[in-house]
């Protein structure tokens, strides 16, 4: 037996694209993978073999320590629930084992907002060790978890060093393996860049997480053959340039007609050094370039440039030094990630049986008004834990109804089925209503639970009269009701609704006007005066755009007056003389920012649905100045990202932090350190003049990651180039995809399953999902650079449906 499960875990490890192998499935094989999934109403498979940490189990390990033998479990306690004990029934090194119980539920729990059922923890005494000398744990991992879909274990570190781990947020230090249930898996963790001084302890730890219909009562953990390893060629974690030699690319490929350029570490050396693209299929160079060292605003790097190839193929780039896997050049290069995000999206179905992830669920989560009790399942669940939101789901919804309609005369198949997802999530927006300008609005769950009302593991919604909200969904009620043309009755109940929801946010407008923000876990929390107008004209140019009614065009106008008062027209004193940015309120004190959910792109829907919708209007050419005025300043503050060109985060005022309510409406958990903290994140940005600083990433805190804002940034990019019709602005667009699928720093992809070198992301309930896409890359304190550790959690690398959403959202716009 032993034996056998070495040799698998072997077959795993090392079937990993090697250098000018695919790195992407070609058209036609993804075409056979969707048939097979169902049209994806089953998962997607996963594709290991590119994954990070494959490719980490063939670096060569230098130096090899064991930590302790599992011959006594001398050096380890238990704490939590569960226990742990010596086995000698599995193990991978012939001396036994520590294996790690945890039941799944237990009796006296205390239900509560993101509430668990307890934690089982293996604890080892390190003593205070120095490590400095590795820079990898080895180890391995046998779970046997009866019914299990999604097995996953935990492992801490701490450090009581000159750093300490973990830090105030909790974040460093912690690490999710996502395991194959009833097999060895062999696991490692890089810890290159981690505070390991003086380490003190080592925990591997459970989650009970309730009970899916399947689940046992029990989880069990048999691990083994822990060691400390000292390897070559350790991943870049940190900093803007690449790995030595490395060519970091758009693993996705490249448009035919667009920018294509990858990047390297500088020639310092070979200043003339040559590379060449090579025909995947016969090895034969089609195009020979110059590695062109550039100095930018983030450093020297190497920039490959070859843009003025044009001819689609399977092509690879290469030096003397290095060789990429293979990529596509052509005209629907991300039509493959549109496909894997929609799975990532049907994975974290609520209310479905989900086939190989979980079955029906949440029917005891209930919201409550007037009398009326509805259950709060439905839409998707938010993230890595079951999390809720009526809004959240409302983006998502939206984004497949755009990308339905940018697919309709070009692919009937992925047509049909984002147009079912779409309706699936617009079933749940419309039930959650009261027909009072009530709705349910969130719930934070972080457990499986037992569907039957009565007990303790029911949870209540939470339940709110927001305008904003209702402006929102009216807004995506009419857009669903001019997307959706086979269901004629759906269609005009969603007119109906959606002036409806308008008019409950209108009155409430008018009594309470802007500041309904009450509920502290909802995304909607940080939401500005400005962003609230921009939102409230957009839902009334769309009600427009559906019912050719003036009453909605007279308020889409009104309320965009206050947008435009919020924008910045004098330029700041910087060499650029910057201008077109927004503000938080028309005061212009303010200015908008985001630094986890974003909407940022609400200003340039707002007023190109203005422009689009009333063309003859008087206020036309001001909209339009308005428009341009914001390209302008995109297009310059990318100008300080280059060669990545990832849309920074953008201007900073010097005494923002001084304003609680604002900053406080804006950052969850803080520290207590924020406002210092603060400053010193502007001082490691870039000084524009006396007051202002640039961020290429946001200020943040506790809640970090930066996928969903670039992107949304990428999206008014996309919007401001189609109306203006602008190539840069299209090409910054794009370039924030490129980004993400791998022309980054550490060369990964953050798209499971999409691309090359995607790593394990914390998905902790739903399990590896094929398309997920994570919170996004961070920074590290209070730095202004990119921080991707394979370190393991929440926020930063949990699976979040909102990054699929502005994904898909942005792709609808190219």
């Amino acid at each position: 037996m032993r034996k056998h499960v070495l040799f698998t875990c072997a077959i795993g490890c090392f079937c990993m694209a090697t250098m000018g192998t695919s790195a992407q499935e070609s058209p036609q094989q993804m075409k056979e993978i969707i048939i097979k999934s169902g049209v994806i109403h089953r998962p997607l498979p996963l594709a290991v073999s590119r994954s990070l940490e494959e490719a980490g189990l063939k670096k060569k390990v230098l130096v090899s320590t064991p930590l302790c033998t599992m011959e006594s479990l001398k050096g380890w306690i238990h704490h939590g629930i569960g226990k742990i004990e010596r086995s000698t029934e599995k193990s991978i090194t012939g001396n036994g084992s520590l294996k790690l119980t945890v039941p799944t539920t237990r009796q006296g729990w205390k239900n509560s907002d993101h509430a668990v059922y307890g934690y089982s923890q293996a604890t080892f005494d390190v003593k205070g060790a120095n490590w400095e000398k590795y820079n990898r744990i080895f180890f391995y991992i046998y779970p046997d978890c009866e019914g299990s879909r999604n097995t996953h274990l935990n492992l801490y570190l701490f450090n009581d060093g000159i750093l300490k781990i973990p830090d105030e947020y909790g974040r460093e230090g912690a690490h999710e393996i996502n395991l194959i249930n009833r097999q060895w898996n062999k696991c490692y963790l890089e810890i290159s860049e981690l505070p390991r001084d003086r380490i003190t302890r080592l925990t591997f730890g459970s989650t009970a997480f309730g009970r899916d219909r399947t689940t046992g009562e029990t989880q069990e953990f048999y691990i083994d053959g822990i060691e400390l390893q000292q390897i070559d060629n350790p991943e870049i974690v940190s900093g803007w340039l690449p790995e030595k030699e490395r060519i970091v690319y758009s693993t996705s490929g490249y448009t035919v007609k667009g920018n294509k350029m990858a990047v390297t570490t500088p020639q310092t050396d070979s200043p003339n050094k040559q590379f060449q693209l090579l025909n995947a299929t016969n090895k034969i160079p089609v195009y020979t370039g110059t590695i062109r060292n550039e100095q930018t605003a983030i450093g020297l790097f190497g920039i490959l440039d070859f843009s003025d190839f044009n001819q689609s193929g399977n092509y690879y780039l290469q030096t003397d030094s290095f060789t990429t896997p293979s990529f596509r050049i052509g005209e629907n290069i991300w039509e493959n990630s549109v496909w894997k995000a929609l799975n990532f999206i049907f994975c974290e179905r609520c209310g479905y049986p989900v086939p190989g992830k979980h079955d029906y669920c949440h029917a005891d989560i209930y919201a409550k008004h007037n009398g009326r009790t509805l259950a709060y399942n439905g839409g998707w669940h938010d993230a890595g834990d079951m999390s809720q939101q009526t809004m959240q789901t409302g983006d998502v919804m939206f984004a497949l109804f755009e990308m339905a309609n940018k697919t309709k005369e070009k692919n009937t198949l992925l047509y049909q089925r984002l147009l079912e997802e779409a309706k699936w999530g617009l079933d749940f927006i419309l039930k959650c209503r009261f027909g009072d300008g009530y709705r349910a609005s969130s719930a934070g769950m972080a457990i499986w639970t037992d569907n039957m009302t009565g007990n303790e593991d029911d949870t209540p919604a939470r339940v709110h009269n927001n305008p904003f909200d209702n402006f929102l969904f009216s807004g995506m009620e009419a857009y669903a009701a001019l997307s959706i043309d086979d269901d004629p009755a759906l269609k005009e109940s969603l007119i109906s609704t959606a002036k409806e929801d308008f008019e409950f946010a209108l009155t409430t407008h008018k009594e309470i006007g802007y500041g309904h923000f009450k509920i502290f876990w909802e995304h909607s929390y940080n939401t500005s005066e400005s962003q609230y107008m921009a939102t409230a004209s957009w839902a009334a140019s769309q009600l427009y755009r559906l019912t050719e009614e003036k009453y909605y065009s007279r308020h889409a106008v009104e309320f965009a007056e206050y947008v435009l008062a919020s924008q910045r027209t004098i330029p700041i004193q910087d060499k650029d003389h910057l201008s077109g940015f927004f503000y938080r309120n028309h005061e212009q004190k303010i200015i908008t920012h985001f630094n986890h959910q974003s909407r940022d792109q609400i200003y340039m829907q707002s007023l190109i649905a203005l422009c689009e919708t009333q063309p003859e209007h008087i206020y036309y050419n001001k909209w339009k100045k308005a428009i341009e005025l914001y390209a302008g300043y995109l297009k310059s503050i990318t100008r300080y990202s280059h060669p990545y060109r990832m849309i920074p985060s953008g201007i900073y005022h010097i005494g923002e932090a001084k304003d609680n309510t604002s900053f406080y409406a804006q950052h969850l958990f803080p520290g207590e350190q924020a406002v210092n903290d603060y400053t010193r994140q502007l001082e490691n940005g870039i000084r524009l003049d006396k007051e202002h600083y640039l961020r290429i990433f946001p200020v943040w805190f506790s809640f970090r990651g930066n996928t969903a804002i670039h992107l949304a940034t990428g999206k008014a990019a996309a919007l401001c180039g189609n109306f203006l019709n602008d190539r840069e602005l299209k090409e910054i667009a794009e370039d924030q995809l490129r980004w993400t699928v791998g022309k980054n720093p550490f060369g990964q992809s953050l798209m499971y399953g999409e691309g090359d070198r995607y790593a394990q992301q914390y998905a902790a309930l739903p399990g590896e999902m094929t398309g997920e896409l994570p919170v996004g890359i961070q920074t590290k304190y209070n730095e202004d650079k990119p921080y991707w550790p394979q370190w393991n959690n929440a926020t930063y690398k949990e699976v979040w449906v909102t990054s699929a959403g502005k994904w898909l959202s942005l792709i609808a716009e190219l």
